[in-house]
């Protein structure tokens, strides 16, 4: 597909948004109720205001909508976004935040002509959690001023909590927390019990009314921009870009994984959905290139809002559109009432988030049945909280690569086999089993399973030839095949004779470009089948005799 294809919308997407258009409408604005409290709350967390929380969720939920690869997808500022966020507004302000915005939008859509994002199905389930977990503790202590009702300011989630708690003891009040409790429980208690109703905004709507009733001293939302001005530029220049760049490869890293992620969420939800994760990428990419011009956040596709678009009977990307739409109509006809929510509020929103984000179930399992996997999780998600989220997941991914290759490792094995020697007679039997040892390598045999020999030759000192059966080697590399080579040595110089059998052309290759095959071949100790080397040991007894013998063995009996 040439990049202009790619672009543009496809005509049997739109035709399907005329097609059904009222069970659309209505998950539609299910899915804004939902999306309200939280475009607001995201957009606090993240340091530019609830007013660009609410505008990335109109203008990104629009534009990935049209151009993305789920029709049922819907994308807008999530949790995960605000943790890469805030470092960079306290670092840039709000014009860098717009442009890594910008910047990330190009990248995804250069993922996208690339076809990177299938890649993406590589990234090992507990890195996932892992980090989703590290996501929700950042998220969690992000909120602890607000809860509390006090001003603390920082990069560093753990400090700013800390600052928090140490500036309420010293002056404490406790409308804030309670209304920040309140509504944290409501939403885990009732939205359990009834999924289905919009809970969290009934929540922030009573803390609203009761703030204003009852002229509670606690900080409220404000006044909210209009995200209908005219599309505008950040400043740029040369140096801020270059600045800003690692950020926006941050943004772009953690888009795509978290909007891919989401798709699948919504393919298992649905029957016969099978997202286009190409297009997924063109889709939040324009959706990120188009936001940062109306003062939005760079945004993502959301699990959570894209699920509730799901169980309320979404068919087409009409579901999506209209959601945006009706928190258009809410932004222009009701940020009087929307300024009067409370910080407090929609902290307890997101600490309600956090612990819906973390699959207790998977993490439970992994902890029981997978101790590496577990691990793995661990250290992404320490490494969340106190790193970045980018880092995070190369460490846990680079933490996950190395326990899945000692998992792998431990499938290497160097076992003694007895000799098929029926066809024999029993002099000869005799004289293969007390000469003669065959070793059957299986499994794979690279870096990581790499012992300091194969066989030690001083286990037993009337060993005259070893056998290495090759058929079951899956994997050789370099390493692996230096150290086949190294014990070869190692016994022939103990004076033992080393045939190989079995080999495979692709490991033969190997072992022929590393000079471990020239001598072996030039002696006639490269055999296809073990048999014809079972003979040749049997010759070669014959021939040398056994240790500290003065004369051949008898001939072989008829």
């Amino acid at each position: 597909m040439n990049p202009a294809q790619m672009l543009l919308p496809r005509r049997r997407d739109l035709a399907a948004m005329a097609a059904t258009p009222g069970p659309d409408i209505v998950a539609g604005l299910t899915v804004a109720v939902v999306a309200l409290p939280l475009a607001l709350a995201f957009g606090i967390a993240s340091g530019l205001g609830a007013g660009a929380g609410l505008t990335s969720a109109i203008v990104a939920g629009l534009v990935a909508a049209v151009f993305g690869g789920s029709r049922v997808q819907v994308s807008g500022p999530t949790g995960a976004m605000t943790v890469v966020l805030v470092p960079i507004v306290a670092a840039h302000g709000a014009d860098g935040v717009l442009i890594v915005g910008m910047l990330a939008g190009g990248i995804l859509l250069l993922l996208a002509w690339t076809g990177a994002a299938r890649a993406m199905r590589f990234i090992p389930l507990p890195v996932v959690e892992g980090f989703t977990i590290g996501i929700a503790a950042v998220i969690a202590l992000g909120q602890v001023p607000s809860a509390l009702g006090v001003k603390a300011e920082g990069e560093k989630p753990v400090a700013v909590a800390v600052d928090a708690i140490g500036g309420w003891l010293a002056s404490p009040g406790m409308a804030a927390p309670l209304i920040a409790l309140a509504v944290t429980l409501v939403i885990l208690l009732a939205g359990t019990r009834w999924p289905r109703l919009p809970v969290a905004l009934a929540a922030v709507g009573v803390a609203a009314v009761a703030t204003y009733a009852f002229q509670l001293p606690v900080a409220h939302i404000g006044t909210l921009p209009s995200p209908l001005g005219a599309p505008s530029l950040p400043s740029v220049n040369p140096p801020l870009l270059g600045d800003l760049l690692p950020a926006a490869l941050a943004v772009a890293a953690l888009a795509a994984l978290e909007s891919l992620l989401s798709a699948s969420v919504a393919d298992g939800m649905t029957v016969g959905e099978r997202h286009d994760p190409d297009r997924e990428l063109v889709g939040q990419g324009m959706a990120n290139l188009v936001t940062p011009l109306f003062g939005g956040v760079p945004a993502t596709a959301a699990i959570a809002r894209t699920a509730v678009n799901v169980r309320a009977g979404a068919r087409s990307r009409l579901a999506a559109v209209t959601h945006s739409i009706a928190l258009l109509v809410v932004a222009l006809a009701a940020a009087s009432l929307v300024a009067w929510i409370p910080l407090a509020a929609l902290a307890g929103v997101l600490f309600a988030t956090t612990i819906r984000m973390v699959d207790v179930a998977s993490v439970r399992a992994m902890w029981r049945v997978h101790r590496a996997d577990a691990a793995v999780l661990g250290v992404t998600a320490a490494a969340t909280l106190a790193l970045d989220l980018v880092t995070a997941v190369l460490i846990g991914l680079a933490v996950a690569v190395v326990a899945a290759l000692r998992a792998y490792a431990r499938d290497a094995t160097v076992a003694e086999l007895p000799l098929d020697t029926s066809d024999h007679a029993h002099a000869e039997r005799a004289l293969l089993a007390d000469h003669v040892i065959a070793y059957r390598i299986d499994g794979p045999l690279f870096f990581a399973a790499s012992h300091a020999a194969l066989v030690d030759p001083a286990t037993r000192g009337d060993v005259r030839v070893v056998i290495f059966r090759m058929s079951h080697l899956t994997t050789l590399d370099t390493t692996g095949a230096a150290l086949l080579g190294e014990t070869i040595r190692s016994l022939e110089g103990a004076g033992i004779v080393v045939l190989l059998t079995g080999l495979r052309p692709e490991h033969e290759h190997l072992l022929e470009e590393l000079g471990v095959l020239g001598h072996l071949r030039h002696g006639n100790h490269v055999f296809a089948h073990t048999p014809d080397a079972i003979e040749h040991a049997l010759s070669h007894l014959r021939r040398e005799g056994p240790p500290g013998a003065t004369s051949p063995t008898p001939a072989r009996a008829a």
